[in-house]
């Protein structure tokens, strides 16, 4: 007995100590970072600069945002975070030189003009590694014809420069990509998508002709997310609705109705009343918030068993696609344009700072997961949680009184923090694991008691309509994003 025991001590001995040498003597087992090799300007992956290469290249000239985010990428050859005439030099002398950047680089010296070291045109990459999208610096034989009327004559992006001028760059980088989308959709448009485009057009024009940069790059991006991502056919008419339902919202909280209440001069009744109103009218419910229930029925078993379902895919969701969904965004330069539009505190009544860095998070945690909606609603609830983990590490005085605690990549306002992002995504899930129906009844009941709970104060009575409003964009976004329509 004694015998096998020190066998078995020893074998533990040696293990434990092969383990610890495999580990901590190897630095590649030390640090746990993969890379892969990449070779900018090999478009086909054949590990070579040939025809092959520039013929892509002409390609996505002429269609630009064809090109994936990492074919983009590996098409900045001079590394100047633009895809630019210098990048289609680089690659046409690479490919007349054989594919020998040596003998690229000595052609290049001969006629006296700088080029690029071979190892310049190598990188490894971290494949966690967020690579950010250079922007497109190409004429486009598009804009001449396009449905942008100014695309033509909108000044061509150049490396470095003022704000200003960054953002005049993001903005021909996304006037590009929507006018692509714009010709792919734009002959298969239902009447009612043709119209809601043609009321953002005016939007675009109207920020263009006010000079209103920022704001005219944010409408661009909702049009190129619609576009990208939305289609009216096979949607439930009734989902549809729910826009109407809460722009009628908006409505009502602008309405003299809700300047009386908030100034005293009449209860809660009224306004709610006018609630009712556009809920029989847009969506055929009849709802007295005078009798309405409670929020749940705690007898419903169905509920408990969803409520596992969810629970199971926020615990199953990767670290992997935790860090890449973070890494997005903290460096994606669409969605940091998109969350850096906030408002002094109280000014954004209508939540229209939120919408858009949320339908881009849902996006992109819906391509992490490979199209499972379901995935993509658990994954984005537990990430909206560490950015509030992370802050609260960070001593009180150390952070800007000027913005939010806990929202540093969130949407929203300082007095919103989290709330309405999770508004937003729970909602949608609801819509997912029941109906937008049924999800829309939970939401009427939850924000109602939490109205009475406050004693029908104008504060309570002004965060209804806003979370309201952010149930709703949730609601309709989360259902209504084609999984086949996107794109890396």
């Amino acid at each position: 007995m004694r015998t096998w025991r020190r066998i078995i001590l020893g074998v533990v001995i040696l293990g434990g100590a092969g383990v610890a040498y495999w580990k901590l003597a190897i630095p590649k087992h030390r640090v746990e970072v993969e890379s892969e090799l990449v070779m900018l300007g090999d478009l086909d992956g054949d590990r070579r600069w040939t025809g092959a290469d520039a013929r892509l290249l002409e390609g996505f000239v002429a269609a630009p945002a064809s090109a994936t985010s990492p074919l983009a990428w590996r098409l900045d050859l001079n590394r100047n975070g633009l895809v630019d005439e210098e990048d289609r030099r680089i690659l046409t002398a690479l490919v007349a030189a054989g594919g020998d950047p040596y003998a690229a680089e000595e052609a290049a010296r001969t006629a006296g003009g700088p080029f690029p070291r071979p190892r310049e045109l190598y990188r490894y990459v971290s494949l966690s590694e967020y690579l950010p999208r250079p922007g497109w610096a190409i004429a486009y034989p598009g804009a001449k014809d396009s449905v942008l009327g100014w695309l033509a004559d909108w000044p061509m992006p150049a490396g470095g420069g003022t704000y200003a001028q960054a953002l005049d760059a993001a903005i021909y980088d996304e006037a590009l990509r929507f006018d692509g989308a714009w010709r792919r959709r734009a002959p298969g448009l239902l009447p009612e998508e043709r119209a809601y485009a043609e009321r953002k057009l005016a939007r675009l024009e109207a920020l263009r002709r006010a000079g209103d940069r920022f704001e005219l790059l944010l409408a661009l991006m909702e049009l190129v997310e619609d576009a990208e991502t939305l289609t009216v056919q096979g949607q439930p008419a009734w989902s549809l609705k729910l826009l109407a339902f809460r722009d009628h919202l908006r409505e009502v909280q602008a309405s003299p109705l809700m300047a009386d209440f908030a100034a005293g001069r009449s209860d809660w009744r009224p306004v709610l009343a006018a609630v009712s109103a556009h809920l029989r009218a847009d969506l055929g419910l009849a709802y007295d918030f005078e009798t309405l229930g409670p929020p749940r029925n705690l007898t419903d078993l169905e509920a408990y068993l969803q409520r596992g379902e969810w629970q199971y895919y926020k615990t199953t969701a990767r670290e992997a696609d935790f860090r890449a969904l973070i890494g997005w965004a903290q460096h994606d330069p669409r969605y940091l344009r998109a969350v850096s539009r906030t408002s002094r505190r109280l000014q954004d009544p209508r939540v229209e700072n939120h919408n858009l860095p949320m339908v881009l998070l849902y996006r992109e945690a819906l391509r992490l997961v490979g199209g499972d909606r379901k995935r993509a609603v658990g994954l984005l609830d537990e990430t909206i949680r560490i950015p509030f983990g992370w802050i609260k590490s960070i001593p009180r005085e150390s952070l800007p009184g000027s913005l939010a605690l806990d929202n540093f990549l969130l949407p929203g306002n300082m007095e919103d923090g989290a709330d309405k992002s999770r508004h937003w995504n729970v909602f949608g899930g609801i819509s997912l694991y029941k109906s937008p129906q049924e999800a829309l009844d939970l939401a009427l009941k939850r924000e109602l008691q939490d109205l009475k709970d406050e004693r029908y104060s104008a504060e309570a009575m002004r965060e209804f309509f806003r979370d309201m409003i952010a149930n709703l964009n949730g609601m309709y976004h989360v259902m209504a994003v084609n999984p086949a329509l996107l794109k890396p």
